[in-house]
């Protein structure tokens, strides 16, 4: 089973089904929110701080980016 790191860290969200429904803004959003995650230190800080930014930066709801993510991980561990 993959970990949400492992996740994070090969970003192989672009050849998944809930990335390619995405509409391109969003799109552009996930591959921002992978580009500002470091993965040093607390990775759940990092990323709920990366998808706060992309959310902003994009004029994209945060809920509807944290659900995406919801989506993907339960795509990537088998769930859906």
């Amino acid at each position: 089973m993959q970990k949400v790191s492992q996740l994070v860290q090969n970003q192989q969200t672009f050849s998944s089904n809930a990335f390619k429904n995405l509409s391109p803004l969003m799109k552009e959003a996930v591959n921002d929110v992978f580009k500002l995650v470091k993965n040093e230190g607390n990775l759940i800080f990092n990323f709920e701080n990366a998808v706060s930014q992309v959310a902003g930066h994009h004029n994209v709801n945060k809920d509807d980016l944290e659900e995406y993510f919801d989506l993907e991980v339960e795509e990537q561990i088998g769930e859906k």
